[in-house]
């Protein structure tokens, strides 16, 4: 690939990648990822900004169609089947993440690849080859725009746009000239900002909802001839000249077609932002190995990259279950006292008086170590000290969901299953039945409904 014009270069890979050209092991791995993002999905059912999403693409939308809105079994128009179930698929905290791109990419993929699948009738091949496009082309711009982008920018909003674009590009099988219109279209409308932490505001749930519906509307522009900006990564007015002071443009096309971003993506196993998952599994390694209760714990330093400090760091007072999701002290109260922060610890304890206590023992602190590591590492480091005078410390190096420690078919299934009673969004029977079809669904011939 070129580097003279890379946003030329990944529109091309996004347009001309063919089935045949993924290895079998990515295959695999990209339906792992599909049925984590549906069990990821139906959660969100309980959200109430996931249920004001729905509200609007009720009021907007037509009020039926081909594509599946899946916390609500209706059906609608691919752009608010998008816009819903890529809400809902960011609201419980457990979809996936791209560690050196610090992307969610399945919240802005699957919803777009699912609902143009459904409106069109393309195959199983074609879902996931559209699947694998979308990812490699959004983690590549993420880390392109680097580690100062995401100190202010939600890069799932931001990166998640042109990742939605190039997605249903490949399923509307756009040319590589008119996939780079529509990398134009989606760049110009990326956006996501960090500040809604502070007030625990609604907007990472609009965040992933507009990244979905923009990139799909701007692979359909493209489709009829509408234009974008052909630099609009590296440009000197584009996303990276507004948004990141580090963009390194030779990430973009970081060997494509053999390096696979895809596998890298790790599942996560807490019901938490995935910068709480290293100290929280190291929390949790100290605790299990000394047997230590969480009244005998007097201190907890996590040691921690700054990306951590950044988007963590605001949330000092948890007022709702989501903030609370964002708080380190919360989630590793809950490690601490339940050996867990899973969605009903969430639930029913994020606000619980022994959980706020503990909060209050826990530091972050910058290490180099971490933070040299991050973001291509997540490693995990704590210090404990005990009310008694003791000192533990506690290191994981790939964090459970990593790749290297990831989650098996069993797990993901289960993990599923959880999710779907969790949101009340799907019964037992029902995603048992779903089970063989997301394993076998490259076999289809039309993707269709995946419930009911």
């Amino acid at each position: 690939m070129t580097h003279d014009h890379p946003s030329a270069a990944l529109a091309t890979f996004a347009a001309e990648l063919r089935f045949e050209d993924i290895p079998a092991p990515v295959l695999r791995r990209t339906e792992d990822l599909l049925l984590d993002w549906i069990g990821s999905a139906l959660a969100g059912k309980s959200g109430r900004p996931v249920r004001t999403i729905e509200w609007y693409a009720r009021q907007m939308g037509p009020q039926e169609g081909a594509c599946e809105v899946l916390v609500s079994r209706r059906g609608t128009s691919p752009m608010f089947a998008a816009m819903v179930n890529a809400a809902s698929s960011h609201f419980a905290e457990q979809d996936d993440v791209h560690n050196g791109s610090v992307f969610h990419p399945a919240a802005v993929v699957f919803p777009v690849v699912l609902a143009i699948a459904q409106s069109i009738g393309a195959s199983g091949k074609d879902l996931l080859s559209a699947t694998v496009a979308g990812y490699e082309v959004g983690i590549r711009v993420g880390e392109f725009l680097g580690r100062s982008h995401y100190r202010i920018f939600h890069t799932t909003g931001t990166a998640g746009t042109v990742a939605a674009a190039a997605a249903a590009g490949h399923l509307l099988k756009l040319s590589p000239e008119r996939m780079l219109h529509a990398f134009g279209s989606a760049g110009t409308q990326a956006a996501g900002l960090w500040e809604f932490l502070r007030d625990a505001a609604d907007s990472k749930q609009l965040h992933t909802a507009k990244a979905a519906a923009d990139g799909l509307m701007s692979a359909y522009l493209a489709n009829e001839g509408f234009t974008g900006a052909r630099h609009i990564l590296e440009g000197p007015q584009g996303m990276a000249a507004g948004m990141s002071s580090d963009a390194d443009p030779a990430k973009l096309t970081d060997r494509l077609g053999e390096r696979w971003a895809l596998a890298e993506t790790s599942f996560k196993f807490h019901s938490s932002c995935r910068h709480t998952h290293p100290a929280a599994d190291a929390l949790l390694k100290v605790v299990t190995e000394q047997k230590l209760r969480p009244e005998e714990i007097a201190r907890v330093v996590t040691h921690v990259h700054q990306g951590a400090i950044d988007v963590l760091g605001p949330v000092v007072n948890p007022q709702t279950v989501h903030q609370a999701k964002f708080s380190m002290g919360t989630v590793l109260g809950l490690i601490a006292q339940f050996g867990t922060a899973g969605l009903k610890e969430f639930e029913g304890s994020y606000n619980d008086g022994r959980v706020a206590q503990f909060r209050g023992k826990v530091e972050m602190v910058l290490d180099d170590e971490v933070n040299t590591a991050y973001p291509a590492r997540w490693i995990g480091k704590v210090t404990v000290e005990t009310v008694d005078g003791r000192t533990f410390s506690g290191r994981v190096d790939e964090p459970k969901g990593d790749p290297g420690n990831t989650l098996s078919r069993d797990e993901l299934e289960q993990k599923a299953l959880r999710l779907a009673q969790f949101g009340d969004a799907a019964s037992e029977a029902e995603m048992l039945a779903l089970f063989p079809r997301i394993w076998n669904i490259a076999e289809l011939p039309v993707v269709g409904k995946l419930l009911g």
